[in-house]
């Protein structure tokens, strides 16, 4: 009887199969745990197969960092001020925590990647977009540090909440309702864009 995955593989899909079967690992045991001989055997599929599509390990993790880049691009795109773009960066962070634990450790992957810079580029301009939107008592003196700021505020905030330090803080709130508080206290009413 014929696997799922190898129906898949046998499909053309084994690039799929094999990310699939890397996101897996990474949100389980972190991207140290990766190993394309055992992504291999978890798709049916010979040692050599993943090299195939992948070349290497790194080359897996940079079309995961670049999968996740652009998928985060895409959401944040859909918010419409840049605290709903700071809840689309926590959402993403929780319900992408493989792709979130890649895309920001550069020695993980090719940082020079063309799909992976083209993703990355789409991801910031739409956080640029956010600070951009607010208005200027909302950003301070530098568009550049109001950016960090807020980056900083959702960045911080779903690692934070991925590694589980936030457990006893949130006391069962939902983490993006949380969110848009802290939020609130960082940004004035006024820059709040929307709020």
């Amino acid at each position: 009887m014929t696997s799922e995955r190898e129906r898949a593989y046998h499909h053309g899909d084994l690039r799929r199969v094999i990310l699939d079967a890397a996101l897996d690992v990474i949100a389980t045991n972190g991207p140290g745990a990766l190993s394309l001989r055992d992504l291999a055997r978890r798709a049916g599929v010979s040692h050599a197969a993943p090299a195939h599509h992948f070349k290497d390990r790194t080359g897996l993790l940079t079309a995961v960092a670049a999968e996740g880049y652009a998928l985060f691009a895409d959401a944040l795109a859909g918010a419409p001020d840049l605290r709903e773009r700071g809840v689309a960066y926590v959402r993403f962070a929780a319900t992408h925590p493989a792709h979130f634990q890649v895309m920001f450790q550069p020695d993980l992957h090719r940082t020079d990647d063309p799909d992976l810079l083209a993703a990355r580029a789409r991801a910031t301009e739409a956080l640029r977009e956010g600070v951009a939107d607010l208005p200027p008592a909302g950003r301070g003196e530098d568009d550049r540090l109001a950016g960090v700021a807020a980056w900083s505020l959702a960045h911080g905030f779903a690692t934070l909440l991925l590694s589980g330090a936030l457990t006893d803080a949130m006391e069962g709130r939902d983490p993006e309702e949380a969110f848009r508080s802290l939020a609130g206290l960082i940004f004035t009413a006024e820059g709040r864009g929307g709020g």
